[in-house]
């Protein structure tokens, strides 16, 4: 029987290390649209959240518009950079 400290460290499975991404954004936003393009060409999985018509989620996004969050803390608003998002992926 191997003793607890010569065990080899249990890999992280591929599905635990992928980030949870949610974009907040509205209809008719031009800056939206240009995030969701840096996203797509990113290519990593995200929810999409259109924050119009529901007063909760206005009140909490509508002035920082679009807004990306990565594992629940807010990462990008106004702008989403490209290298600096995939800066921000490669370290969850």
């Amino acid at each position: 029987m191997a003793s607890p400290s010569s065990a080899s460290p249990k890999p992280r499975s591929r599905v635990a290390s992928i980030p949870d991404v949610r974009f907040f954004h509205a209809q008719g936003c031009s800056l939206c649209d240009r995030a969701r393009d840096v996203l797509d060409r990113v290519g990593i999985p995200y929810e999409s959240i259109d924050i119009t018509g529901d007063d909760s989620l206005e009140e909490r996004y509508r002035e920082w518009l679009p807004v990306v969050e990565i594992d629940g803390a807010r990462a990008f608003v106004y702008y989403v950079d490209e290298a600096a998002l995939r800066r921000k992926l490669s370290q969850t």
